[in-house]
């Protein structure tokens, strides 16, 4: 892939509503480079995606780009012309021939859409993926892609992946899954308190490379400050007023004094992270807090659709579980059963009595874009909220969280998407309850929050459910998994998400295995049976016919013991290999019961005749 220079800004000022975002900001895109844009939230990554794209000019500076340069930009706040129009009819609009139709096809079938369904019909999530396809689907020299993964199942968030990866132009994302970014990215632009340090490597590098720079920041504030001691104890010692360079050098100490302490000041909340107590729950509770027995639940309308079948599954206290699945197979359902807000149609779930539910939507129907920031938290009014039972001032509380408490009577609506979650978040997390639900929490968040949110719940010791597609903070935050397969049909795996990863491709394999044997055997026995004049059974059919039986039963015993050794939940955890050699030995002796008993109907067939 060439590498060539196609969009440059140099020493560039930008102000955003009287704030100032940048000073002397300097950078150059290059064909080839794919860039991960990462910096807490409300540092500027939306603005610095805007100027790229010429929805905000800069103040002061100097940008260059070719002419004829093609750019392409998903964002939040995307929106459709007419949306009473086919996916495939606005999409078809971006190509001026005809013949390149046919990738209007791929997309929709890699983000699972269905390109005949008309746009106004389509969920939140959907349009977003729609969003997504017209910013992918005309090759362009400069990228940018703003959370691209949000409402993406891992299956299209892979494929993503990989076509990123052999994309001809520049790239420009922000992103909070780091596994995502890890996968594609091979250059990084960190924005720190005003000020852009580059990477040369990938995101995969990131923690290591930040890690170095705030070292190294640290190293030379501590010079700095001998150096600023050995002035200011100089100062102190009084000088003459006669002497002019006396009188600047005791200034010059004053002025030392003051941009150092800034600076550490600036290094401290650089480097903040969110403290809190761990959360202790009751010790007397029954250990079993949720059971589902035998339940069902399905949607009439607008088309019959089952979420739930045969379900029968316990949350025990404190289990850390994360809930997967495609969009649409049923996991915001599940969790509405869990909070009372949906009954099943059959079966019966038993929940504790004294078992709540903390609830993040990822919705944020609890936020309200007119109230005061201040409000959300306290909405009775007053100064102080409740944290770990504990009173605190909601200013040192918001500050926690990284909010400028100088700022919490603002709306709303002045903060940023990532900044939203964060005050959702630390409402949800003052005071959890019991139970805790997060509903896509990582979404919008900056990779800063996100550490500190993990840190957060590996200290929570109640019960825990996730649904999230970001296969790194699952990993860090959960120990099974709830996978909803869709048609009401859900797997349990006890293990972290990378282990079940590994254990849908095993169980894949096998399942090619199985379909490959069984095909051959159908295939045979269909070219037997078809086959003219037949004979009555030799001695050797007889013989065969006559063991069959035994073998069937033999094949019905060996699958009940492998199911009983397989029903123990901690046997993965135990046992790995042990557990793998079992559901390997349980494919086969159910894929051997399968063609016995099909070569058994054959051969009686065969002798009926």
């Amino acid at each position: 892939m060439s590498s060539s220079l196609i969009y440059s800004l140099r020493e560039a000022y930008i102000s955003y509503s009287k704030k100032e975002i940048f000073t002397d900001l300097t950078f150059n895109l290059q064909r080839g480079e794919f860039i991960a844009l990462v910096g807490k939230n409300g540092v500027g990554k939306s603005t610095l995606m805007n100027v790229i794209s010429g929805k905000q000019d800069i103040d002061q500076g100097e940008v260059w780009s070719p002419e004829g340069l093609q750019l392409s930009y998903f964002n939040q706040d995307f929106h459709f012309i007419n949306e009473d129009q086919t996916i495939e009819n606005e999409l078809s609009k971006l190509f001026k021939d005809e013949n390149e139709y046919y990738k209007i096809d791929i997309f929709c079938e890699n983000l699972f859409l269905d390109k005949t369904k008309n746009i106004k019909t389509l969920s939140g999530g959907q349009k977003r993926r729609v969003g997504l396809i017209k910013s992918l689907i005309v090759d362009s020299d400069i990228l940018l892609l703003d959370e691209p993964t949000n409402h993406l199942d891992l299956e299209s968030i892979i494929w993503l992946e990989n076509y990123l990866k052999n994309y001809s132009g520049a790239i420009l994302c922000v992103s909070h899954d780091r596994q995502f970014l890890n996968n594609f990215t091979n250059k990084v632009f960190w924005l720190d308190r005003g000020n852009l340090k580059v990477s040369p490597k990938g995101f995969n590098n990131f923690d290591q490379w930040s890690a170095d720079l705030l070292d190294q920041e640290a190293r030379e504030l501590r010079n700095r400050k001998q150096f600023v001691n050995i002035e200011t104890e100089w100062a102190s010692r009084g000088v003459k007023a006669r002497v002019k360079r006396n009188i600047k050098r005791v200034q010059r100490a004053k002025e030392l004094k003051q941009q150092l302490e800034n600076d550490v000041s600036s290094y401290k909340r650089a480097i903040a992270k969110i403290k809190t107590k761990a959360i202790t729950a009751s010790d007397n509770e029954a250990k079993s807090i949720i059971e589902f027995y035998n339940t069902f639940l399905s949607y009439k309308s607008p088309s019959a659709k089952i979420i739930l079948k045969d379900f029968t599954f316990k949350i025990a206290k404190n289990d850390r579980i994360g809930v997967l699945g495609n969009n649409g197979t049923g996991k915001s359902s599940f969790l509405k059963i869990l909070v009372g807000e949906l009954e099943v149609d059959k079966g019966t779930v038993k929940v504790k009595k004294d078992l709540e539910f903390s609830y993040f939507d990822q919705m944020r129907n609890d936020l309200k874009d007119e109230l005061p920031i201040k409000k959300i938290l306290v909405p009775n009014g007053g100064d102080y909220i409740k944290v770990y039972g504990k009173e605190r001032h909601v200013c040192s509380y918001l500050k926690d969280f990284m909010f400028d408490p100088s700022k919490v009577n603002e709306t709303v609506e002045t903060l940023s998407g990532g900044q939203k979650n964060k005050l959702l978040l630390s409402k949800v997390l003052a005071n959890p309850k019991t139970g805790l639900i997060l509903d896509e929490p990582t979404n919008d968040l900056d990779i800063e929050t996100l550490d500190l949110l993990e840190e957060m719940l590996v200290q929570y010791k109640g019960t825990l459910l996730i649904v999230s597609h970001d296969r790194d903070f699952l990993d860090q935050t959960v120990n099974k998994i709830l996978f909803f397969e869709g048609d009401g049909e859900v797997i349990f795996f006890n293990g972290g998400y990378s282990d079940f990863l590994q254990y849908q491709t095993i169980l894949e394999e096998e399942k090619k295995l199985i379909n490959t044997i069984i095909n051959n055997n159908t295939s045979k026995l269909k070219s037997d049976s078809n086959k003219k004049n037949k004979k009555k059974l030799t001695y050797k059919l007889e013989y065969e016919l006559e063991k069959i039986p035994s073998i069937i039963d033999q094949l019905h015993v060996d699958i009940k013991n492998t199911e009983e050794q397989l029903s123990n939940p901690d046997l993965y955890k135990l046992n790995k290999d042990l557990f793998i050699d079992l559901t390997k030995k349980l494919q086969d002796y159910n894929c051997k019961l399968e063609n016995s008993e099909e070569r058994w109907v054959e051969l009686m067939s065969m002798k009926s005749e």
